[in-house]
């Protein structure tokens, strides 16, 4: 039987403030609520604090229960085979820094293998063991590089979950719509909603998406509605049409150049001067055109160069940004930028019919040269010309690490990026056999995995060299944890012979030798880590 009591008084409103009020400033200054000050006054307050307490915990009215989650949707996925489960396990396990600020050992650091094994995982096309999914959202939501490969393979379950624990709410971001599927091309009411009434990412991926399958279809659909959308947005939504860009954008982005904002009308400028065939392209080529000629009244035909004197309004709305950066000189500054944009071809007939390798190769006049070739360079990049990017690397051996128009590694790098996989490990690893590793880091970032055979053995020599030199590996430690990463697992056993401790001599730095076994040691134990880690993926690798 269950017996009432008599109602309890209620609190008055803001008892508990009151106390807390009372305990910061002290009992001596405040008497506590329904007492008397003096010595007793310390010992009420915290009476009075704990009947409040229990009055504040069981005052709680209950709450009507809230409905079961829907169940998780199923994965149709085939599920890891369990070698490869039990090493997921082990690779979400490792922390970054858990080895501390010395040295690192022989251990391989499995942190930096994980965005490897997702996506030879991905590649598979394997579903993860459930219990991995709240790790594998873990590991995404402190490190954003992991998450498009770590929502690949979580697949929808890791959307269920990120519903019911706001620190995974970065998973409903990163895939638009919670998970639900975006509507096709074809099925323009769910599209027509979903562009009118999404959220912006959704609708950012929505155009993505179309504009992937049919790029004339995004392009109308973002036309109808850009009046009406915010400068940020019409920024982000332009950006998406470099996928599939085509002549038939052009008319809509000749519209964009007259947009109120400056950075959409920049963007609408840049994709124009990706189109050679465009009418942008055309007005830049003749800017840039009356700017720079062969001069052959020279012992040697010389580039002779005449910057812009000002920059008007027609330059400004093709995308010419007329204020300099600081330290820079408007003519040079607005120069590059007409250089940038003009089509490449451009050159072929204003400078007598000459090739890249032969425009590159003549002399320039008054110093131009640096501001010359650097347009070029980004013009080579931007339009994704292989023929240019040769002519401005040079020959990998060239003296000075680089190329007429390599003026920086990030240049180099870039350039590189225009040029097929095979020609990309080819240059880079002649450049790392004449000048060795000290600026190919950069470059070497932009090579396939795993590298090339011939890549793998320059960078081996390269540190074998090094090591030989007899200094400390710890300057090289930015190419060893990438040959950890991109090496070919085969050539561990080249590298057995490399783990022993050199004898030192009077030039070798103390202890040298010792550091450098362990480093070769890291290496070895990696490359094979790898080896077997591809082999628990696919079972039916040989061993």
């Amino acid at each position: 039987m269950i017996r009432t009591s008599a109602p309890v008084e209620a609190p008055a409103a803001g008892a508990w403030e009151e106390l807390v009020t009372t305990a910061l400033l002290g009992t001596d200054r405040r008497r506590p609520p329904g007492g008397a000050p003096g010595r007793e006054a310390p010992v009420a307050l915290l009476d009075a604090a704990a009947l409040e307490t229990v009055r504040r915990r069981a005052g709680l009215r209950p709450a009507p229960a809230a409905g079961r989650p829907d169940p998780a949707p199923a994965d149709p996925r085939p599920s890891l085979p369990a070698a490869a489960a039990r090493r997921l396990a082990l690779l979400l396990a490792d922390r970054p820094g858990t080895a501390g600020g010395g040295r690192r050992g022989t251990a391989p650091d499995l942190v930096e293998l994980l965005p490897q094994w997702l996506a030879a995982a991905n590649a598979h096309g394997y579903a993860p063991p459930p219990q991995s999914l709240p790790a594998l959202l873990d590991a995404a939501r402190g490190r954003t590089d992991l998450r498009p490969a770590v929502l690949a393979f979580a697949g929808p379950r890791a959307l269920w979950l990120a519903r019911l624990n706001p620190d995974w709410r970065f998973a409903l971001r990163a895939a638009p719509g919670g998970g639900a599927s975006l509507p096709g091309p074809e099925d323009a009411d769910r599209v027509r909603l979903l562009w009118e009434e999404g959220l912006f990412a959704e609708r950012v991926a929505l155009l993505a998406a179309i504009r992937a399958r049919r790029p004339a279809a995004a392009r109308e659909l973002l036309a109808g509605t850009w009046a009406a959308e915010r400068a940020e947005d019409r920024l982000m939504f332009l950006d998406s049409l470099r996928t599939g860009l085509a002549p038939e954008d052009e008319p809509f982005l000749e519209q964009a150049l007259a947009d109120r904002s400056r950075n959409v009308r920049a963007t609408a400028a840049e994709l124009l001067s990706a189109l050679p065939g465009s009418a942008l392209a055309a007005r830049m080529a003749a800017r840039a055109g009356a700017c720079v000629a062969v001069d052959h009244t020279r012992g040697t035909p010389t580039i002779v160069v005449e910057a812009p004197h000002e920059c008007d309004a027609s330059m400004e709305r093709d995308g010419v940004v007329p204020r300099p950066p600081t330290g820079r000189g408007e003519r040079s500054w607005w120069l590059g930028q007409l250089l940038e944009a003009a089509p490449l071809d451009t050159w072929t007939g204003r400078l007598g019919g000459r090739g890249p390798r032969e425009v590159v190769a003549l002399p320039v006049a008054d110093d131009w040269q640096g501001e010359l070739h650097a347009a070029w360079c980004r013009a080579a990049v931007r339009q994704r010309d292989a023929r240019w990017a040769r002519a401005l690397l040079g020959p990998p051996a060239a003296p000075g690490a680089g190329g007429p128009g390599a003026v920086s590694l990030a240049e180099r790098a870039k350039l590189l990026g225009t040029l097929d996989a095979a020609e990309r490990a080819e240059w880079v690893a002649g450049f790392i056999a004449a000048h060795g590793l000290s600026e190919a880091f950069q470059l070497l970032g932009v090579c396939a995995v795993p590298w090339s055979a011939p890549l793998g053995r320059a960078v081996v020599d390269a540190l074998n060299i090094a090591r030989d030199a007899g200094s400390y590996p710890w300057s090289f430690s930015g190419v060893m944890g990438l040959a950890e990463r991109c090496l070919d697992p085969a050539e561990a056993s080249r590298l057995d012979a490399l783990m022993a401790v050199p004898d030192e001599t009077e030039d070798t730095s103390p202890g040298a030798g010792g550091y450098w076994a362990e480093a070769f040691q890291r290496l070895v134990t990696t490359l094979r880590l790898r080896s077997t880690m591809a082999r628990e993926l696919d079972p039916a690798q040989p061993g």
